[in-house]
C-alpha cells in the first residue's frame, strides 16, 4: 500500500502543532491536528515528550501503515541533516542543546529505525508550504517573510528554498542584514516595535495587537506603523528585484495590522520599481505544517539536501 500520509510537526516558541497532511493533495487532515502547550524552560525529557504526546495523537488518527513520516519546522541553530539541536543564548529550548532530537522522538514513539524523522527551518518550512499549497504556488521564484517574534524569511525557486549564490544574502534569509544601528531583525520585529513605542512614551506593551489598538487615539503609533511600511519597503525591494520574485508572501502575527502599514509599504515598493505581486498568507499557521510534511516528498527531499546544511 503507497505510503501517502506524512505528518508535519510545527514548533513554536511555546507550543508544537502537529498533524496528518495527504502528500498527493496536499491536503491537512483536519481531524488530526493536535496542539499541545510547551513549557520551553523545561528539562529536554519533558519537552521531547509533549512533542511525542502530540505527534502520538495525530498518528492515532491515521493508519499507520500509510504514514511515510514526520517532517518538522524547527526554529534554530540546529543541525537539520543529523537533528540535532544546537539552540544557545535564548529563552527557549536551551535545555536540548546537543540533544539528537531524532533518537529521542524515534525513542519516545517506539517506531522502527526505518521510520523516516527529518527536519527543516521553520521559515523555510512556511515558504516551502507557501509554495506548494499556498499563494505562491502558481510562481516559479517567491519571497515568504514571517513578521513576528522574529524576522523570517525565505527565498523560493520551484519549490525550493535558495540558501546561496548571488542572487540571495548568506544563508537565504534576510533577517541578519545590517539595518540602521542593528540589523534587519532588531527592526521589523515584534521586538522592535514595541521597543521603539517604549523608547518614546515610557510604557510597555504586551503585543503588536494591543499597540494596535492604540491607532485611532495615538498619532504617535500611526507614524510607527507609517515609518514600519515605508522602511519595509525599502529594505526588501532591492533583494525582491535581485531575485526576480514574483510574488512576496507575508506572514506572521504583525500581518494582522497589515492594513496599518500595508499601503505605505505597498507605495514603498512602488517608489523603488518593484512591481512584483504581494499577498497576505492565507494558509497563515498552516504553511509551515505543509512545508514540514513536504519533506516526505522524495524529490523534494533530494533537491533539498544542498540547502538544509547552510539553513
Amino acid at each position: 500500500m503507497d505510503k501517502n500520509i506524512a505528518i508535519g510537526a510545527d514548533i513554536g516558541g511555546s507550543h508544537i502543532t502537529s498533524a496528518a497532511i495527504d502528500l498527493v493533495s496536499g491536503k491537512i487532515l483536519r481531524e488530526t491536528i493536535t496542539e499541545r502547550a510547551v513549557n520551553n524552560q523545561a528539562s529536554a525529557t519533558n519537552i521531547i515528550g509533549v512533542w511525542a504526546d502530540a505527534l502520538s495523537n495525530a498518528l492515532s488518527k491515521v493508519p499507520y501503515e500509510n504514514v511515510k513520516g514526520i517532517g518538522f519546522a524547527m526554529p534554530g541553530p540546529f543541525d537539520y541533516v543529523k537533528g540535532i539541536c544546537y539552540i544557545k543564548g535564548v529563552a527557549k529550548y536551551e535545555n536540548l542543546y546537543g540533544f539528537n532530537i531524532t533518537d529521542a522522538i524515534s525513542s519516545s514513539l517506539g517506531v522502527p529505525d526505518t521510520f523516516l524523522i527529518r527536519f527543516m527551518n521553520d521559515a523555510s518550512s512556511f515558504a516551502v508550504g507557501e509554495a506548494w499549497a499556498g499563494s505562491a504556488r502558481y510562481a516559479s521564484r517567491s519571497l515568504s517573510i514571517t513578521l513576528g517574534t522574529g524576522f523570517g524569511s525565505a527565498f523560493i525557486e520551484d519549490r525550493i528554498p535558495i540558501v546561496d549564490g548571488p542572487l540571495v544574502p548568506r544563508i537565504g534569509c534576510v533577517y541578519h542584514l545590517p539595518y540602521r544601528d542593528g540589523i534587519a531583525d532588531d527592526y521589523f520585529s515584534t521586538r522592535g516595535l514595541l521597543g521603539r513605542y517604549k523608547k518614546a512614551t515610557g510604557k510597555n506593551l504586551s503585543g503588536v495587537k494591543e499597540l494596535a489598538q492604540l491607532v485611532a487615539s495615538d498619532e504617535y503609533v500611526q507614524e510607527l506603523f507609517r515609518d514600519f511600511g515605508v522602511n519595509l519597503g525599502l529594505f526588501l525591494s532591492p533583494w525582491l528585484k535581485g531575485f526576480d520574485a514574483e510574488i512576496l508572501i507575508i506572514g506572521g502575527n504583525i500581518s494582522h495590522a497589515y492594513s496599518l502599514f500595508g499601503n505605505y509599504f505597498e507605495q514603498s515598493l512602488k517608489d523603488q520599481n518593484c512591481n512584483c505581486d504581494m499577498a497576505l498568507s492565507e494558509l497563515k499557521e498552516d504553511a509551515a505544517l505543509l512545508g514540514s510534511a513536504y519533506l516526505l516528498d522524495d524529490d523534494f527531499w533530494k533537491s533539498v539536501q544542498h540547502a538544509l546544511p547552510l539553513m
